[in-house]
């Protein structure tokens, strides 16, 4: 005899497991199945009654001190396999309830494949957001480490084969399309406002790609590496976080040629009315031209140091401040010479306390070091030694104030004097002062109310936090391939992981670490023994449980498989 599980599938599409105690007997020259007992459904399954069931046998058989948890499927189990599966469940629920799985098979066509192309990129994903690795040891993980149903085991042929068609699958950006468009209607997400901003990712190699085209090449690093080759990388987010889009360029495309093409992409998703939202950055008048056309409207930051003309008589032009939080205040001004364009100035006390602080720091640091050279200067002019002694004094001074000049924060400060030495710029301080803790935006948008461009304009740390994102938790560099297409493959894996994640962390209001800390200790245990193998999972805590209500998935059955001898 031995225990067996059946299942049952209703209109609405859920599965209904019931568990029997059944045993085999011959008829003829077959074996079937015979049905002894119905335990009924199991999610009702009275399994206290089945453990006392098992330590009356036990002590029929004068087996009392054995346990009586483990002879549920048979007498003499043993562990013989547990793998992590809470954080994937979770993962493929979402990636299921968004329909990213029917989006990604509509795109790559009806084409048959040896593998599941699908549940191939699936683990990729799952394991960018879970555990980031190479795609070798992503196709050991999704086969020995992660239970990823419906896929037994992963090669590495197969990984980059799935890469290789999901990027020729989006040459147009047709998978980004039809996977934001399946979340858009699920989720509801407004794309009034559209955020936009680009970083960089660079790779430890000594020199860029060569040929015709370049992609991988020198280029202004956000990351500050400009010793290293890299690439551009865009993404579009909405105000709720959630990744609308991403672009890759090479790593010396200039911002201000990237947005024209950003605003042409968009527009052919046809999305409606959208305000575009960018960083200083992207402020030339060419750009913010051309988010004008068919419509569209903008808000961007300006620069407000080298902003030119108009930022200059916006920054001069009298007003009060109306306050909209605690740390804002916002002021709208209007300038003739700019028919057409609202200029909104934005104050933050807090900012500016901290800007003054960080200032008055710096021109002490300047003060003390500027002191200290001019005195050893003058203890050096007064020792009577060797003209080379001399020299070499000297050579020192000037390395000194060279350090000084060349300093990334104090250099602004500093000025050349008539007579070669460095002094404090006080013009400088002093039309800094009057900019500290204010930051000035622009916006087409009629319609707007000063509060709202400055509010909309803050929602701008959702891309940067995007960004933050996918370097640190997707860990995004460093990208393990050379190919142009390999290395647009990855970055879009990238951006899939980035969605479930913002998902699950928009409905559990906990971040993604803390969540896929949590399911990480839900694991599939095997257990073999003498009546056969079953598999089941560990028991869910309350906050686990929690996870998966708010998220809307149903959480993994407690027993996955049940293979009697």
């Amino acid at each position: 005899m031995y225990l067996r599980t059946t299942q049952r599938k209703n209109k609405n599409g859920t599965t209904v497991r019931y568990v029997q105690l059944a045993h085999n007997h011959r008829m003829g020259g077959t074996t079937q199945a015979e049905v002894v007992h119905n335990f009924g459904r199991e999610d009702q399954l009275d399994t206290d009654g089945l453990r006392r069931l098992v330590a009356s046998i036990n002590r029929y058989l004068g087996e009392d001190g054995a346990d009586a948890a483990a002879p549920a499927a048979g007498g003499g189990l043993e562990v013989t396999g547990s793998r992590p599966l809470g954080a994937v469940w979770l993962l493929q629920g979402l990636w299921r309830q968004l329909e990213i799985d029917a989006a990604l098979k509509k795109i790559l066509g009806t084409r048959r494949f040896r593998t599941d192309v699908e549940r191939v990129l699936f683990a990729l994903v799952a394991n960018r957001a879970i555990a980031p690795a190479s795609k070798l040891s992503a196709a050991d993980w999704a086969g020995r480490d992660a239970v990823i149903p419906g896929l037994e085991t992963m090669a590495e042929d197969q990984a980059y084969r799935a890469m290789d068609l999901l990027v020729e699958a989006d040459v147009q950006a047709e998978v980004q399309e039809a996977v934001f468009f399946a979340v858009a209607n699920l989720l509801n997400l407004e794309v009034d406002l559209l955020f936009f901003d680009t970083t960089n990712t660079y790779f430890e190699r000594d020199e860029p790609d060569g040929g015709d085209a370049p992609f991988r090449t020198y280029g202004k690093s956000k990351d500050h590496r400009d010793d290293l080759p890299q690439i551009t990388i865009g993404l579009a987010v909405t105000k709720e976080g959630v990744p609308v889009r991403c672009w890759v360029w090479p790593g010396g495309t200039s911002d201000q040629a990237i947005l024209p093409q950003v605003k042409d992409d968009m527009r052919d998703w046809k999305l409606g009315r959208v305000i575009t939202v960018v960083d200083r950055g992207f402020s030339s008048a060419d750009n913010l031209a051309y988010l004008t056309r068919a419509g569209g409207h903008y808000i961007a930051g300006m620069r407000m140091r080298d902003g030119g003309d108009l930022a200059e008589a916006a920054l001069a032009r009298q007003g009060r401040y109306q306050s909209v939080r605690d740390n804002l205040r916002v002021k709208e001004v209007k300038l003739d010479q700019a028919p057409g364009r609202r200029f909104v100035i934005c104050h933050n006390p807090a900012q500016e306390e901290r800007d003054r602080h960080h200032r008055e720091d710096a021109i002490k640091r300047i003060e003390a070091e500027l002191e200290r050279i001019r005195a050893q200067r003058e203890r050096d002019a007064k020792r009577a030694t060797t003209t080379k002694a001399q020299e070499r004094a000297e050579a020192a001074h000037v390395r000194a104030e060279c350090a000084l000049i060349e300093h990334p924060t104090l250099k602004r400060w500093l000025r050349a004097s008539k007579n070669g030495r460095l002094a404090i710029d006080r013009a400088k301080v002093k039309a800094e002062e009057r900019l500290d803790g204010k930051y000035l935006l622009t916006s087409s948008d009629p319609h707007l109310s000063a509060e709202e461009i400055a509010v909309g304009y803050k929602a701008l740390l959702e891309a940067e936090r995007g960004f933050r994102d996918l370097k640190t938790v997707l860990e995004l560099r460093p990208v393990f391939h050379r190919l142009e297409h390999r290395i647009r493959a990855h970055v879009l894996l990238c951006w899939l992981a980035l969605l479930l994640i913002r998902v699950a962390e928009r409905r559990t209001g906990q971040t993604w670490n803390r969540i896929s800390t949590q399911l990480g200790r839900v694991h599939e245990v095997t257990l073999t023994g003498d009546a056969g193998q079953i598999t089941q999972t560990t028991p869910l805590s309350s906050e686990q449980a929690a996870l998966y209500r708010d998220c809307g998935i149903k959480p993994p059955p407690r027993i996955t498989a049940a293979d009697p001898a």
